[in-house]
């Protein structure tokens, strides 16, 4: 693919810029997540957190339009478009000024009649008495713990950090980062103009918009166990569609597709692009927020972000290099990922709906078949049939 070797030295800068900006707003995701699934009220706490990330996909998409716009201002276009990211940085700054803390983080600084105070307010109700005694409970545990990162190691706390990593490691392997970084080297090599590739990318953030709405929706009535499945499929077979359009296609002695083929591609990027976020974007975040119990909830957080991001790294590197050796088989690798990952889901990854995050080691992981072997009481477990202290 002749325009990918040719473009390679401006959009591997483009990309370092990118994850620059990922390192910004990813730095966000160690707070939030975990801010908002503690104010949430269990039954909207995936819709609620959910809302956090599509603000962040409209972000993208107006920084999209920005960029659209600014591209035809010469010669200080990318000046204005580079100081436009400073509203929003302000706003968010000016934000954090009026938000509380957490009832738990109140709790379990010692303050308790200011985290019971904020709670009631929160809940809407006085009545909060088993709420407050659960969290006044997880946090006697949480303080005795002095080394969290250590304990996250612990045998029961495994599952989590499990998931928690391969959650991260997969969303990336979807080849999702690979797609928005390069889409419009991607959109121009099947075809478009220089101007109609960055539309083209405008378009796919607007797909990623609408379908995060979707997950704001749904994800509190069908469950986070059934978006994963369904968005497992659909981003199989687009995947699959596309490497085989690519492969019959596009050859070494050319690079154009054809209007009517082209258009199919990007109908099925979008398809991908769609799946991707009422799906593995916005519940990446979500499920490791809401597993982790409140003595490793920060530690598991951190770690979360940070396997994140070495991926987005690795994956945003490897992804030009892979895919002019590969071509139309880059398709084919990360719909094998995709795969792979749905059969994680299917087997070993719990539901969490409608379930308290104080609650989540007896309603969920105690529950489950393969996980509960990690969470025998008072971390004590079996082998070969005797009794045994904590392995770690």
């Amino acid at each position: 693919m002749r325009a990918f070797q040719q473009s390679k030295p401006t959009y591997t800068t483009c990309t370092a810029q990118l994850c620059q900006s990922r390192r910004d707003w990813d730095s966000v995701h160690v707070a939030v997540p975990l801010f908002l699934s503690e104010i949430a009220p269990t039954r909207i706490r995936g819709g609620l957190n959910i809302l956090f990330q599509l603000n962040v996909t409209i972000g993208i998409l107006f920084a999209n339009l920005v960029n659209y716009g600014t591209s035809k201002i010469h010669p200080w276009g990318w000046r204005l478009s580079l100081s436009l990211a400073g509203i929003p940085a302000a706003l968010l700054t000016l934000g954090a000024l009026f938000v509380t803390d957490t009832p738990n983080s109140l709790i379990e600084r010692g303050r308790l009649d200011e985290g019971k105070a904020v709670l009631k307010r929160i809940r809407g109700t006085d009545n909060v008495e088993p709420e407050f005694n659960e969290i006044v409970e997880a946090s006697r545990v949480a303080q005795e713990v002095k080394h969290p990162f250590r304990n996250l190691l612990q045998r029961r706390n495994r599952p989590q950090l499990v998931i928690a990593v391969l959650l991260q490691i997969f969303q990336q392997f979807t080849g999702i980062n690979a797609i928005m970084f390069y889409a419009p080297v991607l959109f121009n090599t099947l075809g478009f103009k220089s101007d109609a590739s960055l539309y083209s990318a405008v378009i796919t953030g607007a797909v990623n918009v609408l379908s995060t709405l979707v997950s704001v929706y749904s994800v509190d009535r069908v469950g986070r166990r059934m978006l994963l499945l369904e968005a497992g499929v659909q981003m199989f077979l687009s995947q699959v569609a596309i490497a085989i359009v690519l492969g019959i296609k596009v050859t070494d002695h050319s690079d154009n597709l054809g209007h009517g083929w082209a258009i199919m591609v990007v109908v099925m990027v979008c398809t991908f692009v769609s799946s991707f976020a009422w799906s593995w974007g916005p519940l990446g975040w979500l499920i490791p927020s809401e597993t982790f119990p409140l003595e490793t909830r920060s530690a598991g957080q951190s770690v979360t972000v940070c396997v994140n991001l070495l991926f987005t790294f690795v994956i945003a590197q490897a992804f030009l290099s892979m895919l002019c050796h590969l071509k139309y088989a880059i398709f084919v690798f990360f719909s094998a990922w995709v795969l792979v990952m749905s059969l994680f889901v299917l087997f070993f990854l719990p539901e969490t709906k409608n379930v308290p995050i104080e609650e989540m080691t007896e309603r969920v992981w105690k529950q489950h078949w393969f996980w509960k072997r990690y969470m025998d009481d008072d971390n004590h477990h079996i082998v070969n049939g005797k009794l045994t202290g904590a392995s770690v």
